[in-house]
């Protein structure tokens, strides 16, 4: 029985939804201030914050739920976990959805590689037997049990197999429950039409910096037919970008001193994170004898 879910809300109030990706509770409380009504928490992007690898499999189910719950609590936006391929069997995914549910997450991406998996983008991607991957979207509904989450089936076997049989896939996983569908990695505008002419909405379209698909912009992929627009790496390509400049700078200048205007403001950073509210609550708890030292 079809379920309404928070981003099916959010799809019904907007046609196209385009949100970036982020990987910690810093990047999901700007993308909130910048507007977006729901994030994404990049796979790629954790293993690299977080273990400084790449998105070649590293990255555990525990890793990524407790990391799900930091951000998930630190906004009020629906957030949508990549799950990558549920880190096992279809009973893997069982206890990835309850886990991921518990842990405040919309919704979540599951893909059909082989595991150890790989970015979409890179070479050297293997898919499951769709078979084996329908019955793990079959276990992810049933195990949502009608709860507010929205399951987004993936596929990657545009670069393996070819595109007709990644649309073929997704038929089978939208028939499975799948919520939306999602075509990794197709090589051109012609095929992203393809993909929208054959497949029912709604429909993902990774906006990946550097990959393999076309960067377009948000009208024209919901022109095309595309829903569910996900910019994956670009608060991490950015941040990276600004460290590594910043970084080279303190090293040959021995200074920041003529670059302040490339860094967030001290107050600004503080009014990100919500230090005036703190310097409230402390202030409303605080005792008549609390002070500075005391024992």
């Amino acid at each position: 029985m079809p379920i309404s879910t928070r981003i099916h809300r959010l799809l019904e109030k907007e046609r196209t939804l385009i949100f970036p990706g982020v990987y910690d509770a810093l990047g999901a409380r700007l993308v909130e201030q910048a507007g977006f009504p729901l994030t994404f928490i990049s796979g790629y992007s954790v293993a690299a914050t977080h273990l400084g690898l790449p998105d070649f499999g590293y990255l555990t189910q525990t890793e990524m739920v407790a990391t799900a719950k930091r951000v998930c609590d630190s906004v009020t936006i629906p957030i949508i976990i990549d799950a990558d391929t549920g880190y096992g069997n279809a009973l893997n995914v069982i206890r990835t959805v309850h886990d991921l549910i518990a842990a405040g997450a919309a919704g979540m991406f599951l893909e059909d590689q082989v595991w150890p998996k790989r970015c979409g983008h890179m070479k050297g991607k293997r898919v499951v037997p769709v078979s084996e991957h329908v019955q793990k979207i079959k276990a992810a509904v049933e195990a949502r049990n009608g709860r507010d989450f929205f399951i987004v089936a993936r596929t990657d076997a545009r670069q393996v197999n070819g595109l007709d049989d990644a649309i073929e896939r997704c038929r089978r996983y939208k028939e499975a429950g799948a919520d939306a569908l999602f075509v990794e990695a197709p090589r051109n505008i012609e095929e992203l039409k393809t993909i929208a002419k054959e497949l029912p909405a709604p429909l993902v379209a990774n906006m990946l910096e550097g990959g393999v698909t076309p960067l377009l912009t948000k009208d024209e992929l919901g022109k095309i037919g595309l829903q569910l627009i996900v910019c994956p790496l670009t608060a991490l390509y950015a941040s990276a970008k600004a460290m590594k400049d910043m970084f080279n700078l303190i090293k040959t200048a021995g200074t920041t001193r003529d670059a302040l205007d490339r860094l967030i403001p001290f107050q600004q950073f503080h009014d990100v994170i919500g230090l005036e509210n703190y310097y409230k609550l402390d202030e409303k708890y605080r005792t008549p004898d609390d002070s500075s030292g005391s024992s």
